[in-house]
């Protein structure tokens, strides 16, 4: 895919490349050069920022039992279930 530098250095991402992304209007991007190479990345960082503390666990329950509860045990769990 080709995408053409405009008058300010701005670059218009194609819409498929928005939509396979999830990138919509003020979504966080990162940009770094590497090898001569631009990588763009989202910013997951920020997305996990506004989510966090608006979710209460079950009573009683641990992140870790809630993690099981999705996983399934890890190896070496030391969790006696």
């Amino acid at each position: 895919m080709e995408v053409t530098l405009g008058e300010r250095g701005q670059i218009t991402l194609p819409k498929s490349v928005r939509d396979a992304l999830g990138l919509s209007k003020g979504t966080a991007l990162t940009i770094e050069i590497e090898h001569g190479k631009l990588i763009l990345s989202k910013n997951v960082g920020e997305a996990i920022k506004r989510v966090r503390g608006r979710f209460k666990l079950p009573n009683g329950m641990t992140t870790d039992d809630v993690m099981r509860e999705l996983r399934g045990r890890a190896p070496g769990d030391p969790a006696d279930l």
